[in-house]
């Protein structure tokens, strides 16, 4: 007996070491899984919102805010430079932005997926992490300086002008490609270039080419559907001083010979171009800032308001439209009040739109003899019928009383009016274009003329 519960002894005891080293083997184990897990959660504990080793400041930039930015203007993408600008970067207020770029650091790593910010943290442990800073600059300092640079390089497209010699359309002036800087685009790599990259190589300004929609070739009233004459509108401008006449006939000259194309919006500003002193307008009484004063290119809404008339007689649709502030006895003196069209570059322009399905050709001649204007407007009828009601005048507000102020740069004794008076009015007309019975356009439009009082300046000076 005492042997066989020595025996069992034994045996119980081989079973409780086995199950003991089971036992060990398996906790070993759990440790050697579990070692790398509890060495990156301590890893991670010491580095809690600290940057992690490896990772740092690319100090490539130190030095951006003392160089240069360099944009070039080729004629096109590939071919010769045609204009280069060098600008200090600093002229952008190009700092540092400390906050920013801390964040940036500590976040370095900590994106969100396991794996991608693993591989950054074993790169950072064995060769580092340059991180570039976060720049702060004046957006509107790079965008003003892409308007300058913009300003040098644009230019807009130029229609060719044509003739009718014998029922044949004639070039009398070549069309010229237009230039448009894209802005946002070039702001974009300005940007880009020279706050992210630190790129030291130029930057190309982006340009997009514009060509005139006149068809090119053989050209032809036929051809271009220029048949007949469908719209006429006159205005006669008696009593203007020479300088507005001149400004009517140079203006009338310029809209001579438009082509517009189908389905194209025909713009008075783009047609007639810079007004200026430097284009050879003349000093002439224009609407500014609610006075009458002279000023370049007094006359050339006697030229838009006949080119209105024109376009109402040919039943075009009409883009756009404004009157003049207050009612001005030269588009009055053949016509009732409400049929004028005023302009301003860039701010006001008068538009159309060719809703037909052929080529329309403006003509227009000013008579500084008589002081009469004409525009016509040809192309290819298609039946319809424009028509505009009697204008209604209502809401008459009689003009202020006369103003005379004192001008010590007028000799004394002396009277000079500057500003004439007229009555205030609102001017109502309808405009119905048919065809076929069927109404295609309609508009009703609404002239509100405030009342102008007349100014006269007393000399007061020696």
């Amino acid at each position: 007996m005492k042997s066989a519960s020595l025996f069992l002894a034994h045996c119980s005891f081989r079973m409780l070491n086995r199950h003991f080293i089971f036992l060990l083997t398996i906790l070993a184990g759990v440790i050697l899984v579990l070692a790398p897990f509890a060495a990156y959660a301590s890893y991670e504990l010491a580095y809690r919102g600290r940057v992690y080793p490896g990772i740092k400041l690319d100090n490539t930039k130190e030095q951006l805010s003392v160089g240069t930015v360099t944009v070039q203007f080729h004629q096109n993408e590939t071919s010769q430079l045609i204009k280069q600008w060098d600008v200090p970067i600093d002229s952008f207020d190009v700092q540092t932005d400390w906050p920013a770029t801390q964040k940036k650091l500590i976040n370095t790593g900590r994106r969100g997926n396991f794996i991608d910010d693993l591989k950054i943290k074993i790169l950072a442990w064995r060769q580092g992490v340059a991180i570039e800073p976060v720049l702060s600059y004046d957006r509107q300092k790079v965008e003003d300086f892409v308007a300058a640079v913009s300003a040098e390089i644009d230019k807009p497209v130029v229609e060719p002008k044509f003739k009718l010699v014998n029922g044949r359309v004639v070039e009398f002036q070549q069309g010229r490609d237009g230039l448009t800087t894209q802005k946002q685009l070039f702001t974009d790599r300005i940007i880009m270039a020279a706050f992210y990259t630190a790129s030291s190589s130029p930057i190309e300004i982006p340009a997009a080419v514009q060509q005139p929609t006149a068809p090119a070739g053989d050209m032809t009233a036929e051809s271009l559907g220029i048949k007949e004459k469908i719209g006429v509108g006159t205005s006669t401008y008696k009593g203007s001083i020479p300088g507005r006449k001149h400004n009517v006939a140079l203006t009338a000259s310029r809209l001579n010979g438009s082509l517009v194309a189908p389905g194209a919006t025909f713009s008075f500003n783009d047609a007639i171009g810079d007004v200026s002193s430097e284009t050879g307008f003349q000093q002439a009484y224009v609407i500014k800032d609610g006075r009458t004063e002279l000023g370049d290119g007094g006359g050339v809404c006697q030229v838009s308001t006949t080119l209105f008339r024109a376009v109402l007689a040919a039943g075009l649709p009409i883009g756009e439209r404004r009157t003049h502030s207050y009612r001005v006895g030269y588009y009055e003196q053949n016509s009732p009040p409400g049929f004028d069209a005023t302009v301003y570059s860039p701010t006001t322009d008068f538009k159309f739109i060719n809703d037909t399905q052929s080529y329309l050709l403006i003509q227009a001649k000013a008579d500084n003899s008589t002081a009469s204007l004409i525009v016509e407007i040809w192309g290819t009828s298609d039946g319809r019928v424009a028509k505009t009601t009697k204008p209604v005048v209502t809401d008459q507000v009689a003009p202020p009383p006369d103003v005379y102020q004192d001008d010590p740069s007028i000799p004394a004794g002396q009277v000079r009016q500057v500003d004439w008076k007229a009555w205030g009015a609102k001017v109502t007309f309808s405009y119905t274009v048919t065809r076929g019975g069927e109404t295609i356009y309609q508009k009703t439009f609404v002239s509100n003329y405030k009342p102008w009082q007349a100014v006269f300046l007393k000399g007061t000076g020696n």
